[in-house]
């Protein structure tokens, strides 16, 4: 299997993130992105693919916005990394706002995911990675794998959260659209819901959204994920929410992969974009699932039993003595 990262992706290093009411380590760090690729045996370094494959799905402004905000920090006073702390309440009107504070806040959803002066660059990279995954597949690989780190999934078209800053599965996603396929599927299995991916397919009807996830009435985002949100106007059916409890083991999560399988066969996609967490491993030290490092491999092979041409794009997964070992054991299955 081809897979691909880019050397730019380990200089995003956020020092601190806030976190249950206080300023914690920075949980994604580089060292995530070293640990897998001493794994799986190192990764080809991506094609620059430009920045109008992210214009696809992410506003100018806002990739405007990542690239200035470090700048426009320092420029304030500021110290360390930019990270917001005022947030528009939903329904508060639209302004047109310069100061960088505001800027953060019109452009983030939490206060875990600072914006460092080598973020664009990583973020970039990331997405770069993920774009010659799905590329490879397009010219004919039966799989290929992108480390994308900074991972993705959280970001929305014009925000970022959750260590995410552009959503790396939606912008594989809407390639392998404009490649000619009429139904692309994304299926994510990271332990979070991935908020940011529903909400740019949210009102769509050609990218089918599945995501196995822990349950947002505990677990962050907590606004997204609930089985009820199903899309909007003609994505209306196009998003399936599977959430389950702490401690879920491999039969659960299979059972309710199995769901989102089957859903993805049923709506007939010719097209799957893997989203993969590894953080539903048991120790995972920000994360309550209970799978093993063996049952990667199981879960590999179900996707793979799909026929699908995938395009696997890696998400979460914190316990970096472990990380390697769980990636592997799924591109192993797969």
């Amino acid at each position: 299997m081809k897979r691909f990262f880019s050397p730019a992706q380990l200089a995003h290093a956020p020092r601190h993130e806030l976190h249950n009411g206080g300023f914690t380590d920075y949980a994604e760090k580089p060292e995530r992105a070293q640990a897998i690729l001493d794994a799986i045996g190192g990764a080809d370094a991506p094609p620059d693919c430009g920045d109008a494959p992210i214009l696809a799905v992410h506003s100018p402004d806002y990739c405007a916005f990542l690239q200035q905000a470090p700048a426009a920090w320092a420029a304030a006073g500021r110290p360390g990394d930019a990270l917001p702390y005022a947030f528009p309440i939903v329904g508060r009107r639209p302004l047109r706002l310069d100061r960088v504070d505001a800027l953060l806040g019109r452009h983030s959803f939490d206060a875990t995911t600072p914006i460092t002066a080598q973020t664009w660059a990583s973020a970039y990279g990331s997405a770069q990675s993920a774009l010659a995954a799905t590329h490879a597949v397009l010219g004919g690989e039966r799989a290929a794998f992108a480390l994308c780190r900074p991972p993705g999934h959280h970001a929305g078209a014009d925000y970022c959260g959750g260590y995410c800053h552009l959503n790396i599965a939606a912008i594989a996603a809407q390639a392998a659209r404009d490649a000619g396929h009429a139904r692309v599927a994304i299926l994510d299995i990271d332990y979070h819901h991935g908020n940011g991916t529903q909400d740019i397919f949210w009102q769509r009807g050609d990218v089918f959204y599945a995501s196995v996830h822990a349950d947002p009435a505990t677990d962050y985002p907590f606004y997204w994920g609930h089985t009820d949100e199903t899309g909007e106007g003609a994505g209306e059916g196009a998003t399936l929410n599977l959430p389950l409890p702490h401690g879920t083991t491999l039969d659960a999560f299979r059972t309710a992969q199995s769901r989102a399988l089957d859903a993805i066969a049923r709506w007939g996609a010719s097209f799957l974009v893997l989203s993969f967490g590894a953080d539903t491993w048991e120790g995972d030290p920000i994360s309550h699932f209970a799978l093993r490092t063996p049952d990667y491999t199981v879960i590999g092979r179900d996707i793979a039993a799909l026929g699908l041409p995938t395009a696997i794009v890696m998400e979460g997964g914190y316990a970096i003595d472990a990380l390697g070992a769980n990636v592997a054991s799924l591109l192993a299955g797969f």
